[in-house]
């Protein structure tokens, strides 16, 4: 082929490549803040990811809940050689409401430890979000009733505590 013709194919092409940008593109990768969404709480703070990350689990024991799990991608990819920011699942509970909820509902055990969410923005700042317990064991209403509900109440109100402490300026 001629370098005449390559030059004329050459817009086509990178048209074609440029028309598949879009959808090869995340929607909401770690370049944007996490968004709000039902049945959670987001809050975006003025704290660093590790300075939210510690408050955190302060805030947690002071709150009657213990940090029972922690686990994040950051570290490991890290150790791949590859950057992401920083990005943290706290799993919290305590064996005071596992027996409650194994009196009410053994399949709504399967939801515990509860989650918080800390993540990185690009701006160096960090989200704490987490799913309302009453969110999380919304599916198991019918076996929990009355008693679930009122579990999943309690720690809803555990939760916003945490959160407002955790995050406060």
């Amino acid at each position: 082929m001629r370098a005449s013709a390559h030059r004329r194919l050459l817009p086509a092409i990178l048209a074609a490549v440029l028309s598949l940008a879009p959808a090869m593109a995340p929607a909401a990768g770690w370049d944007a803040p996490l968004a709000a969404r039902d049945g959670w709480s987001v809050v975006a703070t003025p704290h660093p990811f590790e300075t939210l990350l510690e408050r955190l689990r302060r805030v947690v024991e002071a709150e009657g809940l213990f940090v029972v799990t922690e686990a994040g991608p950051t570290g490991a990819a890290r150790a791949r050689g590859i950057t992401i920011p920083g990005n943290r699942v706290v799993g919290v509970f305590n064996n005071v409401f596992a027996v409650r909820l194994l009196e009410i509902s053994v399949a709504a055990m399967i939801e515990a430890p509860l989650r918080f969410y800390v993540t990185e923005n690009p701006d160096g700042t960090a989200t704490l979000a987490y799913k309302l317990p009453s969110t999380v064991f919304a599916p198991y209403a019918d076996e929990g009733g009355a008693p679930l509900a009122e579990v999943a109440a309690e720690l809803d109100g555990i939760f916003s505590a945490i959160s407002a402490q955790a995050t406060a300026p």
